[in-house]
């Protein structure tokens, strides 16, 4: 697919872990992004979004203060900074991308999505 997640794994609570998704071309540079995650037994959620520019990013509550979304686009990547992970931050961790500019929290209104990465937070 167009976006490819990287940089999940297992990491002890109050750990650092640092999501890459890359996508596959200039088109993408236009769009806005976010990141969602999705625990065993329960929905998928939004977590951080990022307009194209990298001007506009908001985090909902439950990460903000601990996780940074960023994203390069010389580089063709968007990052996803993971700090002083709770157990709790355990999921499935996926990539997506809008076909307009400007930010949002609905998964709804992504076109496309990553494969997903595992993050598991021990405690």
């Amino acid at each position: 697919g167009p976006l490819v997640e990287s940089g999940g794994g297992l990491v002890q609570a109050g750990g650092s872990l640092r999501l890459s998704c890359a996508h596959s071309g200039r088109t993408f540079n236009s769009y806005a992004m976010g990141w969602f995650r999705q625990a065993p037994g329960k929905e998928r959620e939004f977590v951080a979004t990022i307009n194209w520019s990298g001007t506009d990013t908001y985090t909902t509550d439950s990460v903000r203060g601990r996780f940074t979304i960023s994203r390069d686009n010389a580089k063709n990547t968007m990052s996803l900074q993971m700090n002083s992970l709770k157990p709790e931050d355990t999921a499935v961790y996926y990539c997506a991308a809008r076909s307009t500019g400007g930010v949002s929290y609905l998964a709804g209104t992504y076109a496309y999505w990553g494969q997903g990465t595992q993050v598991s937070v021990s405690s």
